[in-house]
Formats: C-alpha cells, structure tokens, sequence
C-alpha cells in the first residue's frame, strides 16, 4: 500500500479559491461551491485561505486552549506526532478584516486501498500501530476503505459563533479535497455528545456507525460518521440550491444532479466555525 496518493500541491497560505485545481471529481459542482462557499464566507467578514503549517494550527489551538476557548488538537492533527506533508493534509483558516485567524478546519487524507478504517484505526490515531488500546466496534469501519477524507480541527472564535458555519466551512473543505484527490469516502470522529446535540447531520456527514475507543484518551466513545463520495457530491449540490440559495449567503443558479458526474480538470478563483470548540470533527 503506498500511504499517499498521488496529487498537485499548491503553494502554502493562498486563498482557498486559487489554491483549487479540479483533477477529480465532478468539476462543475466543486468549483461552483468552493466559490459560492468562498463568496459566502467573505460576506460574513472571512477569508478562507489553504493551509499546510500544522505547527500554526497547534500554535493557534494551544493559544485560544489557554483562553478558555478551545482544546488542543488532537495527535492526528498534530506534527509532532504524526507525519503531515502538503501531499497527506491540509487545514483551512477562515481570517477576519483584521488578519485574525476566527475559523479553522483540517482534512487529513488516507490512502487505504487494500485496506480499511477498521485495520487502520489505531495507527490514524496514535501515528503508529504499536499495540496501543484501540477497540472498533463499528461495523462501518470496515467498508471504509480506498481513498477517504477526515475532517477534524474544527474551531471558531467565540465572536464568529452562531452564524451556521457548522454547515458551510467543512462542505468547502471537502469539496476541495474532493477536486484534489479521487476521494472514496468522507468521514469523520464525533463524540457521543455531540452526535445528539446533531453536529455529525450539521457537518453533512449522513450515516453513523457506532462505535470506536482509545481507552488511553479521555474521550470516551467516538462515533464513525460518513458518507460515501455518491452521497458527499448530492448533498453539495442540494446544499447549493436550498442553503446557499438563501440569500443570507448567497444567490448560485441551481446545479442539477446528474448519475454520471463528469470528470475535468480545470482551474478556478474567485475574490477573494463551527459550533463547539471541542469535537473531534
């Protein structure tokens, strides 16, 4: 199995819509909603920029943890603990009229061809399969395997919350990942908590498998959420036509659904927080 697939990396810190080379995936929904997503956020006082410095991305969790207003992030996330390139991860920040960084998100991507969540759930999150305490009861995890997209590192500053970014900041992060690599399946961690507060529906992820435990952590069950790429790219284009058709984010053309999503390459740019500041996703 080789770990990383093969991809186009952009260049550290450019604006999310310059940084989107569509080399997989249907080509004009992704570019439609990375830009209609990007022209969202700006109204809301947001810059979203494409990111590989996870040490940034420690640096700024560990800051806004001593603050009171969000947690470490966890050891997948964290380059002192696992091996994060431009070719395996990358983070979204979302910076406000003065610089600030307000919002984060981050993918790491996994190439499990041959293999699964279920085989791989321990060294995804330790870094390494060394024996550590890793129990996966849910079915899920089995099937899910290829190419596949974890979101997590999911934070927005206390003055940016309740503005539904829940829903918009990680579908912008998986439609770029989607354009980049020929993902199979999206998936991310959430805790049992927050999967009845609804975070996982709020995220887009559709289907919940229960459950996985790292019994060294403190964050006691985990529920597997997920989609398979057919469903990821209908609830884009549904997202486009019922939530950013609203007119508090903004006024796209319907995108119709089609059973054979086409696969260009084209390049794309534009002008250019979730809930909670502690799950996992």
């Amino acid at each position: 199995m080789v770990a990383i697939y093969p991809n186009i990396v952009p260049q550290n810190d450019l604006r999310l819509p310059d940084a989107l080379t569509i080399k997989h995936g249907p080509a004009r929904l992704l570019a439609r909603f990375v830009l209609e997503g990007d022209k969202a956020a700006r109204r809301m006082g947001l810059r979203l920029r494409l990111r590989h410095d996870f040490e940034a991305l420690v640096e700024l969790s560990r800051e806004h943890a001593a603050r009171g207003s969000w947690y470490p992030v966890v050891d997948m996330f964290n380059p002192e603990c696992m091996e994060l390139n431009p070719e395996n991860a990358f983070w979204i920040s979302g910076e406000d009229a003065n610089g600030e960084i307000a919002v984060t998100w981050g993918a790491r991507i996994y190439n499990w061809q041959g293999t699964s969540l279920a085989e791989q759930a321990c060294a995804m999150w330790y870094g390494e399969d060394c024996g550590q305490p890793c129990i996966v009861t849910a079915p899920a995890a089995e099937m899910i395997s290829g190419v596949c997209v974890c979101g997590g590192a999911s934070w927005v500053r206390p003055d940016f919350r309740r503005l539904h970014l829940s829903k918009l900041v990680p579908r912008i992060g998986k439609a770029y990942a989607c354009a980049r690599w020929p993902i199979d399946w999206s998936f991310c961690y959430v805790t049992r908590a927050h999967v009845e507060k609804g975070l996982a529906a709020s995220y887009g992820q559709k289907n919940l498998s229960y459950s996985i435990y790292y019994p060294e952590t403190s964050f006691g069950e985990i529920v597997l959420a997920y989609t398979p790429i057919e469903g990821v790219y209908e609830d884009m284009a549904n997202f486009l036509i019922t939530e950013l058709s609203n007119t508090a984010w903004s006024s796209p053309e319907p995108v119709a659904l089609s059973t054979s999503f086409e696969h260009i390459v084209t390049k794309t740019s534009s002008e250019g927080v979730f809930h909670g500041n502690s799950s996992l996703s």
